[in-house]
């Protein structure tokens, strides 16, 4: 019966975030205005019930690199890792948030990685040590991602208090959480994160006839 009863709440939360939904656009720049590309932005309802609708996602391998650097999903999204190159690649991580290993394969592996715990996951290949990526798994629908001129904005956001995240896979130290308000108008915020700036990592040359 309490399983019945939270879904009916779950129903109805949604019903009315559709009608009442607003959003949140945000900037995210360093200290000296320098736009801040692949942070994410999330928004933790303080109280209240948290939809579950985990999209799948999909991390590529192609140019010897992953693709996107940094992905988020919520909690118990599947994860693809198809292969586009012509050489083969080891996927792993040991992070505590997800620890898992796909070795050394080619073309789309059998089944998605599923990210059922929230945190960290820091991505790398066996074979090429320079490839790295980064998963943020987090416990609400309401997320997003900036893009290179830093802004990014989290839409379809039920009227109420939230906590506000702000996180970069190379930031410098971690950034307070604040709680907002969100109405059922669009908000906007200018946001700073200190950031270390990704250096590309040398490769050797690419060779038809190996790893």
């Amino acid at each position: 019966m309490t399983h019945i009863c939270t879904k009916w709440a779950a129903a109805l939360f949604l019903l009315s975030s559709q009608v009442n939904a607003g959003s949140l656009e945000a900037r995210v720049a360093n200290s000296a205005g320098k736009a801040i590309e692949d942070a994410a932005l999330v928004l933790e309802p303080v109280s209240g019930v948290v939809p579950e609708r985990p999209a799948a996602a999909t991390i590529e391998q192609q140019g010897r690199e992953f693709m996107p650097f940094v992905t988020i999903v919520q909690t118990g999204a599947a994860i693809d890792f198809p292969n586009r190159d012509s050489v083969k690649h080891h996927v792993y991580s040991f992070s505590k948030a997800k620890t898992f290993e796909l070795k050394l394969y080619a073309g789309q592996p059998a089944k998605p990685q599923i990210f059922d715990q929230a945190g960290e996951v820091a991505l790398g290949c066996n074979i090429h040590d320079w490839m790295e990526a980064y998963v943020l798994v987090v416990n609400t629908p309401y997320f997003a991602k900036t893009v290179a001129s830093g802004r990014a904005t989290i839409g379809k956001v039920p009227p109420g208090r939230y906590n506000l995240k702000v996180w970069h896979p190379l930031q410098k130290k971690d950034v307070p959480q604040r709680e907002i308000e969100i109405g059922a108008t669009s908000d906007k915020l200018d946001l700073v994160i200190e950031v270390t700036p990704r250096i590309a990592k040398s490769r050797p040359m690419f060779e038809s006839n190996s790893y």
